[in-house]
């Protein structure tokens, strides 16, 4: 498991990279053809899609980088990090945009050989639907924190490119003042998409506990098992590909160690099943010895 979700979170980031690159070049050449602000805006976008996602190539490759002495819950936290970096260099591109949106508001150009900009923003729109689709199987199998966040701003440029198209043809068409308007549009909607990339990362970074539907599966699964009376203080959170699970069992106040142990060899044989790549720690309390209110928080 671990082999598969390195191998597709790197190409995803690999693939993320060159998409971006290409996008660079194509929306260069548009840029200088038709003096366009919202292709301006287009092509800031796409050079902060490579800077962000060089960022993630690295981050995903350190976040992969096996426990060590120094890091024995391994390196999983690099991908939130990339997350807040590239929420952080996407705030401060929108911020950009938005302002040149205004002044181009103000102060309405023409914008030149309009077609040179719409064939170039249907080959980025193309390109980038076939990366989203890529990015979603991979995220499908993988649950990638890094390439959610990746896939979140190229979601975002299809709108982008789209308002792009928009605002060119509409200028073409001599609503001037159509430009500047979808820039400052492109940038806050780019802005609100960072915020949320951020507070994303950081709720991962500040160890929040897994989704509902995982904390359900997991305690219907350990309850499943013959033996188990109950659980409480169930504990979790995520590092990169790592989910860590934490929780107490209880059996009964009389049932021999070894047999205990084998009851909770048999839960945590039931999680990795579930979650293949998983930490679990789990301990066993007789059930007598449970406060009142825990045993509620297992029913």
């Amino acid at each position: 498991m671990t082999q598969t979700y390195s191998r597709l979170v790197t190409t995803a980031a690999i693939a993320a990279t060159l998409v971006a690159g290409l996008l660079i070049i194509a929306k260069l050449g548009a840029w200088f053809y038709t003096g366009s602000a919202s292709m301006l805006a287009s092509l800031t976008d796409s050079l902060l899609d490579i800077s962000a996602s060089l960022v993630n190539l690295m981050a995903i490759r350190y976040a992969l980088v096996p426990a060590d002495e120094d890091h024995r819950f391994g390196h999983g936290k690099a991908e939130s990090l990339a997350g807040l970096a590239q929420s952080a260099f996407i705030s401060g591109s929108a911020v950009f945009l938005i302002i040149n949106g205004i002044s181009r508001l103000l102060n309405t150009q023409v914008v030149e050989r309009p077609q040179a900009g719409i064939w170039v923003m249907v080959f980025s729109l193309v390109l980038t639907l076939a990366l989203i689709s890529f990015q979603q199987y991979v995220i499908k199998r993988t649950q990638s924190v890094a390439i959610k966040a990746d896939q979140l701003h190229y979601r975002s440029d299809i709108l982008l490119n789209v308002a792009v198209l928009a605002a060119i043809v509409l200028s073409w068409l001599g609503w001037h003042w159509a430009d500047g308007l979808f820039a400052v549009l492109i940038g806050g909607h780019i802005l609100y998409g960072a915020l949320k990339i951020g507070y994303d990362s950081a709720q991962m970074l500040l160890d929040r506990r897994l989704p509902d539907e995982e904390q359900k599966r997991i305690m219907e699964c350990c309850l499943a098992v013959k033996g188990v009376r109950g659980l409480h203080d169930l504990r979790t959170r995520r590092s990169g590909p790592t989910r860590f699970i934490q929780l107490h069992l209880e059996l009964d106040d009389q049932l021999p160690l070894v047999h205990a142990h084998r009851i909770a060899d048999i839960a945590e044989q039931a999680l990795r099943e579930l979650f293949p790549d998983a930490d679990i720690i789990i301990h066993m309390d007789p059930v007598s010895v449970v406060p009142f209110d825990k045993r509620l928080e297992s029913e």
